[in-house]
């Protein structure tokens, strides 16, 4: 008896703990949206659109990031399920951004060629890859996928 009111009880309060995470990541994406519009206006301002810009992006890589994790906290709250898909996902979004970031961070500190680091770049493409190829083995093959596409 006393097992099962326990059981029942930290049930709840795992449920209670994930709308908090829900409610957190809303919060966190607000406040992406709010850090990308401050960094496109004050690269307007600065006259240096297009470098500002690749800045601002790779903040929308992290409110992508976060999109994937409310998915993956909404279909938790609903199923009681959370898919490996899920990291993997977040992995190739990370592998992603840092790839877009880091050149731009070469050119935008002033620093030549030689502060570009190829073999960096391509272990980063090569992570990518891998990636891409855990996400095609652990997604599902049942899923409908768009014709079109």
């Amino acid at each position: 008896m006393f097992e099962q009111k326990l059981i029942t009880g930290m049930k709840n309060f795992n449920q209670l703990i994930h709308v908090l995470l829900a409610l957190a990541l809303g919060v966190a994406c607000v406040m992406v949206i709010w850090d990308f519009g401050l960094k496109a206006a004050e690269a307007w301002q600065a006259g240096n659109a297009a470098n500002g810009f690749f800045h601002a992006l790779g903040s929308l890589f992290i409110l992508w990031t976060l999109s994937t994790l409310i998915s993956a906290e909404m279909n938790y709250l609903q199923t009681g399920r959370i898919y490996v898909r899920v990291f993997v996902e977040v992995a190739m979004i990370s592998v992603i951004r840092e790839m877009i970031v880091q050149p731009v961070q070469v050119i935008s500190s002033g620093g030549s060629e030689a502060n570009f680091n190829p073999l960096h770049y391509g272990l980063l493409l090569a992570a990518l890859l891998v990636i891409g190829v855990v996400y095609k083995l652990v997604s599902d093959p049942q899923a409908p996928r768009d014709p079109d596409a």
